[in-house]
């Protein structure tokens, strides 16, 4: 057991991988989102952030957009026409034009930024702790705070998040699980885990630790990746659910 991570892993899911698409294994990754055809992404590490634009099918970086070098690039969302990335523990984070990839403003908050998602109004960010903050996205006013717990017990370390299906899906950092999260309650409603991942052809000495959730909002699709990662990998979900193919 761990406190915090808790309890009964053993009652996770374990989704089976149905598609791998190459990563760029410099790429720390912070946010993941999937807009058309290509991967929206923030990266992390100082002198070294950014927000990128990737081509979904080869990997290749199309645009980038660096961060101040002071600046450590964190959480990322998207929400009408506006990429809102967050920083580390500068306190800051910047509004950037979708189509352009130019500033068109930044905004403030308390604390260290994580994670960012959005359910199409509103903005959630992560810190770390087992809190999770609604923002307004116009005025970045705090409107309420989510305690995320599991079987009674605080979960902390929740870092990127995704909205999937009216869930917020977070990693737990320096894990391989995703917990679904009810954003009314805080509880967590399961867990997904990937002792699994990377596959074998994909592991290499400079790896880190699992990070980056995206749906596709075209299919429904799920993508995960990690830090440092050589691919993204599509997920099975729901467990059971027919596929078209499955890597094993």
């Amino acid at each position: 057991m761990v406190i915090g991570l808790i309890p009964l892993w053993a009652e996770d899911v374990r989704p089976r991988i149905l598609e791998r698409r190459p990563h760029d294994p410099e790429a720390f990754t912070q946010g993941l989102l999937i807009d058309g055809n290509v991967w929206l992404e923030s990266t992390g590490r100082y002198g070294k952030s950014d927000l990128r634009e990737v081509d979904r099918e080869t990997g290749k970086v199309v645009r980038t957009y660096p961060m101040p070098g002071h600046w450590f690039g964190e959480g990322l969302a998207l929400l009408e026409g506006k990429l809102f990335q967050l920083t580390w523990r500068s306190g800051v984070g910047r509004v950037v034009d979708r189509k352009t990839l130019k500033s068109i403003g930044t905004f403030t908050y308390r604390g260290e930024g994580w994670g960012l998602t959005t359910d199409g109004k509103h903005l959630f960010l992560s810190d770390g702790t087992p809190e999770i903050r609604v923002l307004d996205p116009e005025s970045f006013k705090v409107l309420k705070r989510i305690r995320v717990t599991e079987q009674g017990w605080p979960v902390v370390h929740l870092n990127e998040l995704e909205w999937i299906q009216g869930e917020i899906w977070a990693n737990i950092w320096m894990t391989r699980r995703i917990v679904r999260i009810d954003p009314e309650t805080g509880e967590v409603k399961g867990g997904l885990t990937f002792p699994h991942l990377p596959q074998e052809e994909d592991r290499w000495r400079g790896q880190d630790v699992l990070n980056g959730i995206a749906i596709d909002p075209e299919n429904g699709a799920i993508w995960i990746t990690g830090k440092l990662w050589k691919a993204l990998y599509r997920i099975e979900w729901p467990v059971g659910s027919p596929a078209k193919s499955d890597v094993p």
